[in-house]
């Protein structure tokens, strides 16, 4: 029973369910609800699909993670840089509005739906890391730019297009003397309503008597308010009649069964896109769910993770959906609400259910400039441009793969821009590995510690020199730092001793290996004595197994202090005496 609850973790929690966290969930997935439906329509709108499509793709989806997820928090469904990489996948293999398009779509999602569970099933979740933190902050903040401004000719009512950034403004430039005046009287009036509600609606409403938690909670209900009163006024008006785009009709009812796409030539098409959707979705999710569970002292398990989130991709797939993952928004409001299990999920799921039996009809006179603001303000705050002043300061290597990220993703589209950002961030990577940090260090005054010398005050002997090595020595390091000993050897012709101090090196691979045996033999032929200190003691029953240890031309000190007292103390010396080399602090 424990092997299987940790594959479905249901049967963990399930066992302590009770009314009182019934009540809870059933109050968080109302109000996730509320907020879930126009967020939905808007995505799918993103997504280049039909506004129905992002309902579909948040029913089912919500009901396979709280079977297979692990958090108790995780809001899933459709979200904005996914529905941008969809947008992007999809509009490369059909029109966007044919059937073909919305086949891919549903392939991507299924695609990604066995992307991910394999991953997880194979405790795969590690790859995520390879896109660091610098490629993901960037790679958000380019793709929130592109989808604010892709959304902007709904709010002018105009046409426009582009599957990058100049390509878009340029567009949008064109356009600009087509504007519809009673769109844009629509779309800016909603828009700033929206920015307003997410700052200043909640101390309005504290102020008028509401407890914080509840002002809290009403105000992220903001996008409701526009909807309704945005159709009040479009049906008031006849607006319709003045050129102003509607949602139109949206299908009643269920989502209908689908069947994923299994043509080999599409699928070759879309396992590119599908498997950086997975990716991007899973990291994006897991950073999410992992800070609200540590809110609350929970755990979450990233491998199973990667199979709530498999499910719920497949789950959209069958159901006409298209890629999901969890939000960060509606996470939020899931948790402030109280939910307290991933039940409050499939009670989304069943609210969003009873919207698409009942309540589609009333959104025909919905105006598209309404999602338009909507998506426009959610992204926005996706935009970061504090990261790249904190990483200039921190990292230029950082600072130019998050800089790379965001020029390629704006002039070159989400694909290639995420591709290159993890190019450049592991070249920047293997970069830094290649050059191992190793420093020349002595003994402080009246301690048993050695630091650099060129930061602190220490003492030093002429005869004896000692390197502490900083890092693991492995095929891409060892030759540089044979490089750098023999050439600090080469500096002092007094010298009789090197101590490489290893208290940092984790392992030492054959290539390491080879270029210590190198250093011993050439220092040994200058009758120079090689030593080591402070081996670990996994290095050292590696070394061990080899012939180097008997070949070494000095000894393994089991300290730095002790290594360094014995070989100053070689040529009669009573200690360490301060050397010319010697510098002050930095």
């Amino acid at each position: 029973m424990m092997r299987l609850s940790r594959y479905l973790p249901i049967l963990d929690w399930g066992r302590s369910y009770n009314r009182a966290v019934l009540t809870s969930d059933m109050v968080a997935a109302v109000i996730v609800t509320i907020m879930l439906i126009p967020q939905s329509l808007a995505y799918a709108l993103l997504a280049g699909l039909p506004p129905v499509v992002g309902l579909y793709a948040s029913i089912l989806p919500l009901v396979a993670y709280a079977l297979f997820g692990t958090s108790r928090t995780l809001a899933v469904g459709p979200v904005a840089v996914v529905s941008l990489m969809t947008a992007s996948a999809a509009g490369a293999v059909a029109a966007q509005g044919s059937p073909e398009y919305l086949e891919a779509a549903i392939t991507l999602a299924a695609l990604s739906g066995v992307m991910l569970a394999v991953l997880g099933l194979l405790r795969l979740g590690f790859l995520a890391n390879l896109l660091s933190h610098p490629v993901i902050s960037g790679f958000i903040t380019a793709s929130g730019v592109l989808i604010a401004t892709s959304q902007l000719k709904h709010i002018l009512g105009i046409s426009a297009h582009g599957d990058n950034w100049p390509a878009m403004l340029g567009s949008l430039a064109k356009g600009l003397g087509q504007t519809n005046p009673w769109t844009l009287a629509i779309g800016v009036p909603v828009t700033l309503f929206l920015f307003w509600v997410r700052k200043g609606a909640k101390p309005l409403m504290i102020a008028a008597g509401l407890k914080p938690r509840q002002a809290d909670l009403a105000a992220k209900a903001g996008p409701v308010a526009a909807v309704v009163v945005t159709i009040a006024v479009v049906v008031a008006l006849g607006l319709d009649a003045q050129g102003v785009k509607l949602v139109g009709a949206v299908p009643q009812g269920l989502p209908p069964f689908a069947i994923p796409s299994v043509d080999i030539s599409l699928i070759e098409q879309l396992w590119v896109p599908a498997l950086l959707i997975s990716v991007i979705g899973f990291v994006e999710s897991v950073s999410v769910a992992q800070t609200l569970a540590a809110k609350r002292r929970q755990r979450i398990a990233p491998d199973q993770e990667l199979i709530g989130l498999g499910a719920a991709n497949f789950a959209s797939a069958v159901s006409g959906g298209y890629p999901v993952t969890g939000g960060f928004a509606r996470s939020v409001v899931n948790f402030d609400a109280g939910a307290e299990t991933p039940a409050a999920g499939a009670y989304t799921a069943v609210g969003i259910a009873l919207a698409s039996l009942f309540l589609t009809p009333l959104l025909f006179q919905l105006p598209i400039a309404t999602l338009a603001a909507t998506i426009i303000v959610a992204v926005l705050s996706l935009v970061d441009l504090k990261t790249p002043g904190q990483l200039w300061r921190y990292s230029r290597a950082d600072f130019a793969a998050h800089v790379a990220t965001i020029g390629l993703t704006l002039l070159a589209g989400v694909e290639l821009g995420v591709i290159a950002g993890v190019a450049v961030g592991l070249l920047l990577y293997l970069w830094r590995a290649s050059r191992p940090h190793a420093a020349i260090v002595g003994r402080v005054p009246e301690t048993e510690h050695f630091r650099n010398i060129d930061r602190h005050k220490v003492f030093t002997v002429p005869h004896v020199l000692s390197i502490r090595i900083d890092e693991s020595l492995t095929y891409l390091n060892a030759r540089r730092l044979e490089e750098y000993v023999l050439e600090r050897v080469s500096e002092r012709p007094s010298l009789r001793h090197v101590i490489l101090m290893c208290s940092a090196v984790n392992e030492i691979d054959a290539s390491g290996l080879e270029s210590l045996e190198a250093i011993n033999h050439r220092l040994a032929d200058g009758g120079i004595g090689l030593h080591l200190s402070e081996v670990k003691g996994p290095v050292m029953d590696r070394l061990q197994r080899t012939h180097f240890v008997e070949e070494l031309s000095g000894k393994v000190y089991l300290s730095q202090d002790r290594a360094f007292r014995e070989l100053s103390a070689d040529d009669g010396m009573a200690g360490a005496l301060p050397d010319d080399m010697a510098r002050g602090m930095i």
